[in-house]
């Protein structure tokens, strides 16, 4: 299985092939897909993209860690984090992908 990483340039020229836009109209509108679900993520919001998955912000509250080099307890701030939820058709097609190698 490859390395290969997909960029922003990757699905604006994906957009620019499929849909006919010019480039620069294509890296706009994938820039503009991506700060609306980021500015949707910023207030706590999920994103749920059909039969894709769904990113939400969760909340971990504070608690003790452990430093795994020296055993020394650290306390650790609360957060939140992003997290991402495929879809089960998401995980029924990567499972496919999986059985063809």
């Amino acid at each position: 299985m490859g390395h290969k990483t997909l960029t922003r340039m990757d699905l604006s020229e994906a957009v620019f092939r499929e849909v006919g836009l010019s480039r620069n109209e294509s890296a706009q509108l994938v820039e503009t897909m991506l700060n609306h679900m980021s500015d949707a993520l910023v207030r706590g919001e999920q994103v749920k993209i059909s039969s894709f998955g769904t990113f939400s912000v969760r909340e971990k509250s504070a608690r003790i860690g452990r430093n795994p080099k020296t055993g020394e307890e650290v306390p650790i701030q609360p957060r939140r984090v992003l997290t991402f939820r495929p879809s089960h058709l998401m995980k029924d097609r990567v499972a496919a992908g999986n059985r063809k190698s």
